[in-house]
């Protein structure tokens, strides 16, 4: 009997050792290696070994499901190719130093459930394809260097729970088509250029439990709305222009644990929230 299971634990080692991806896939990770030094990662690949040794690797039924070379060194570019691994669900390239713009192919990553992307040197403009991620629940794309604005298909993303942009350079206005987004829990813009009025339908965020605003240049009182969202329980909105006293304000919001304001907003009276805000 001992034979038997040892016999049954090696055959099911060798079909692991040897799972078989299909040749698109398995050239779109030797692209990717090619493009970002793999030879200097941290933790690099013996290509002449298969694919499910790989580091970072994850294979379930001969289809890539995940890709994580979080910390792993990663200096280059993404290649187009990168679409070949259309069964990702997990795609966590944070902290490396991968520069130049996000190629659009990425977005063809339908299956896509998590993409991180934070700590890199990214740059150009966020591409408007990104709307096309219906799966989509964590989107980090903080400390980079994307700028112009962040595109309204952004409301698209209908599962979307995480959204972080921070320390960036975007600018121009919060798009109000965020108000779509019933699932949000967690939206963090701190550290960019944006500007303009907070959007007044941002009180359908029903689930949202952190609003991060910091460093920008918002300005104007906050929206009536912002009350509704009784899940909240951190409000970041130092270092902008917002307009009213925030003395109070957790006597509106009871839940709010984390409260960041400016200085000169610290004394006087109950905030004044708008009822009515131009988003436009």
């Amino acid at each position: 009997m001992k034979t038997f299971y040892t016999l049954v634990f090696c055959l099911l080692t060798t079909a692991f050792l040897h799972a078989n991806v299909s040749h698109i896939q398995k050239d779109a990770l030797v692209d990717l290696y090619n493009s970002t030094d793999g030879n200097n990662w941290k933790n690099t690949w013996d290509l002449t070994s298969p694919v499910s040794t790989w580091y970072g690797v994850t294979i379930i039924n001969n289809q890539i499901t995940e890709l994580n070379l979080a910390f792993n060194n990663l200096n280059g570019s993404l290649p187009s190719s990168i679409e070949g691994l259309d069964t990702l669900t997990l795609l966590d390239l944070s902290f490396n130093s991968i520069e130049g713009k996000l190629p659009v192919e990425i977005f063809q990553l339908s299956q896509l459930k998590t993409l991180k992307l934070y700590s890199n040197m990214f740059e150009g403009e966020f591409p408007s394809e990104v709307g096309q991620m219906q799966n989509l629940r964590v989107l980090e794309i903080y400390n980079n260097n994307f700028s112009g604005e962040i595109p309204t298909t952004i409301g698209k993303l209908s599962n979307i729970e995480n959204l972080g942009f921070s320390s960036n350079a975007f600018t121009g206005m919060l798009p109000k088509e965020i108000s779509n987004l019933s699932n949000l829990k967690i939206l963090s813009v701190f550290d960019n250029n944006l500007f303009g009025t907070i959007p007044s339908n941002i009180g359908q965020l029903s689930k949202l439990e952190q609003l991060v605003l910091s460093n920008n240049s918002f300005y104007g009182q906050l929206p009536s709305s912002l009350v509704r969202l009784e899940k909240l329980n951190t409000l970041l909105l130092g270092e902008n222009n917002f307009t009213g006293n925030f003395a109070n304000l957790q006597l509106q919001m009871p839940n709010i644990i984390t409260l960041d304001i400016d200085a000169e907003n610290k004394k006087g009276v109950l905030v004044t929230l708008d009822e009515e805000v131009n988003d436009n």
